[in-house]
C-alpha cells in the first residue's frame, strides 16, 4: 500500500481533472441531446467491455509469472499478498514483445471506445460526450472487475499504469476512478434524458 500521492506522471496527466469539469461546462448553454436509452447501452457496453479489459490484464500478469496462485481457484489468487500486484514496477518485468502487444491493445481500445460513441450519437457534441461517458463507466468496471477476480487494488492508494501511449501514465487508483466518477456525474447530468433515441 502505497503514501497518499496527489498528482499523476508525467504531470500533463493531471490535466486529466479539467475533462469533466469542461463537459460540464461545455453543456451549460445547450443540454447533450443524448437519451437516457442511448446512456443505458453505452453503460451496458462500456461495463462489458470493462470486464474484458481487466480480465486481459489477469491473463497477461498470469502469462509473465506476475500473478501468485493463478493455477488454483480465484480465492487462492485473491487470498495471495497484495503488494504481488505492484503494476508501477511490473511494466519494467513484462516481457518487450508483450508490452508491445499490450500498447497495440490500448490502441484498439480507444478505437472501439471512439467507433461506439460515433455510432451511439449524431451530433460532434453528443459523440464527444458518448465517447467521455462510455470511457469512464468502462474505466470505473474495469477497476471493479480487477478487484472481483483478484482483489485487486487493495487501497485507492495503489500505484497504477493507466495508459502507455505515449510514455507510461502513472497514477494512483483514486485519481482514473474520481475523474470517471465526475465524467460520468457530469454527462448524466447535462444529457437531456429524453426517453425516444
Amino acid at each position: 500500500m502505497e503514501n497518499f500521492q496527489l498528482w499523476a506522471h508525467p504531470w500533463w496527466v493531471n490535466l486529466l481533472v479539467l475533462i469533466p469539469l469542461s463537459a460540464f461546462l461545455q453543456s451549460r448553454r445547450k443540454r447533450f441531446l443524448l437519451a437516457r436509452r442511448q446512456l443505458v447501452f453505452l453503460a451496458g457496453f462500456a461495463l462489458a467491455f470493462g470486464f474484458v479489459e481487466g480480465a486481459v490484464v489477469v491473463y497477461l500478469r498470469a502469462a509473465t509469472g506476475l500473478l501468485p496462485g493463478y493455477m488454483g481457484t480465484l480465492a487462492n489468487v485473491q487470498r495471495a499478498e497484495p503488494e504481488f500486484y505492484k503494476q508501477a514496477t511490473a511494466i519494467n518485468s513484462f516481457p518487450r514483445s508483450l508490452l508491445t502487444v499490450e500498447v497495440c491493445r490500448e490502441a484498439a481500445t480507444m478505437v472501439m471506445l471512439v467507433s461506439i460513441a460515433l455510432i451511439a450519437a449524431a451530433g460532434a457534441r453528443e459523440r464527444w460526450a458518448a465517447f467521455l461517458w462510455t470511457f469512464a463507466v468502462w474505466d470505473i468496471s474495469y477497476y471493479g472487475a480487477l478487484w472481483a477476480t483478484v482483489r485487486w487494488p487493495a487501497s485507492l492508494r495503489d500505484l497504477d499504469v493507466l495508459f502507455l501511449i505515449p510514455v507510461p501514465w502513472l497514477s494512483q487508483v483514486w485519481f482514473p476512478l474520481l475523474v470517471s466518477g465526475l465524467t460520468v456525474l457530469a454527462i448524466a447530468l447535462q444529457s437531456q434524458g429524453r426517453t425516444e433515441s
